[in-house]
């Protein structure tokens, strides 16, 4: 019994002295944050980010702060912004911390004044245009790509930039094989789509060849990419390239291209909320997460593709810089410009042409 007893608490001891740990470099006054979280002891994040691409990320943070139990809900981005949304206007439980791809949705929240002002330890290690007002980070570093059956399309056949896909897809063998997002539904969709908008000076044109080819649209990157590897659809376009790049390693039939002209980069934006329940763990969580440890994780398991330019391993901005060349690389910048296409009547404007051109049947 005493033996049992003396080990509890030298057990309890350790976990404490373990989670007492300031990361490296970090001021001295950072205890008291996690000191703070540890009486929390939990955290709520919604997020647009696979559970199984989260879990890595998890496991780490649990490992650096045992003891905050961390309550990940997975939902599509149009659904992360819409619960969040109706859940603050309930004044009810939400989430501490905001994550996801829809960076025009997450832009909005912030700027609508939900987001909390909070200056980042690890802010000047990402690049200038993935911060704004100490309020939103951008974590992560993921192309749009065209992405195509290698099994049914000729080498010869694969377009390597937007007009190359535009005048491919008119062909009659691709009429009800070409998918994209549904820009409707899906805000990460939309928000390519308007980008794409501002991007491309022959967009109408890119929207009438979709028109033509009879579009199909789905409102997640993994429905797209089954319907693709089975040759259901025979290529994608603004697919999600961070799940795509990884699926074509074990998938053979999953062919990967990032534009030549350009390549729109997506970067998950993460904000605390400003009436978080658990405010010290969704600190010490935006910290680990921009963090080198936490973007290693990003880069080697949750294969995410990396924002921060110090950190090697399968998925990084580094790496895609240098395969893409820096200038064709487009960032969509964490800022309330990506607002742009938001407004009630711009959004209708913008969905309307959508339809009497791509979206003609």
């Amino acid at each position: 019994m005493f033996i049992k007893s003396t080990l509890a608490v030298a057990a309890a001891l350790f976990a404490s002295a373990a989670f007492a740990q300031v990361p490296a470099g970090y001021p001295a006054d950072y205890q008291k944050l996690i000191d703070g979280a540890k009486k929390e002891g939990k955290l709520v994040v919604y997020g647009a980010t696979d559970s199984k691409a989260t879990q890595p990320l998890i496991k780490e943070f649990s490992a650096l702060y045992p003891g905050i139990s961390v309550e990940y809900n997975d939902m599509n981005s149009t659904e992360v912004y819409n619960r969040f949304i109706s859940e603050a206007a309930a004044g009810g439980n939400t989430a501490d911390v905001m994550w996801s791809s829809a960076m025009d949705l997450q832009m909005r929240l912030a700027s609508d004044g939900h987001a909390l002002k909070y200056k980042s330890v690890e802010a000047s290690k990402i690049p200038g245009w993935a911060v704004w007002d100490d309020q939103a980070y951008g974590t992560t570093f993921e192309p749009a790509a065209i992405v195509y059956n290698k099994r049914l399309l000729d080498p010869k056949e694969v377009p390597q930039n937007h007009a190359e896909f535009a005048k491919l897809i008119q062909q009659p063998k691709f009429k009800d094989k070409v998918t994209t997002y549904d820009i409707e539904k899906s805000g990460v969709g939309f928000m390519f789509m308007t980008q794409d908008a501002k991007e491309n000076p022959n967009f109408l044109d890119l929207e009438n060849a979709f028109g033509v080819a009879k579009v199909r649209v789905q409102s997640s990157t993994g429905t797209m990419m089954e319907r693709i590897s089975s040759g259901e659809n025979l290529i994608g376009y603004n697919v999600l390239g961070s799940y795509a790049l990884v699926r074509a390693k074990s998938d053979p039939s999953i062919g990967v291209v990032l534009p030549k002209d350009y390549t729109l980069i997506l970067s998950r934006v993460m904000f605390i909320n400003k009436a978080a329940k658990n405010v010290n763990a969704a600190k010490l969580w935006l910290d680990f997460m921009l963090s080198h440890r936490g973007q290693t994780v990003i880069a080697n398991d949750s294969k995410l593709y990396a924002i921060r330019a110090d950190v090697t391993g399968e998925t990084t901005s580094a790496d895609l810089i240098k395969q893409i060349g820096k200038d064709n690389v487009k960032p969509v910048p964490v800022h309330p410009i990506v607002l742009q296409f938001l407004g009630p009547a711009k959004r209708m404007a913008f969905l309307k042409q959508w339809k009497e051109t791509a979206g003609k049947k």
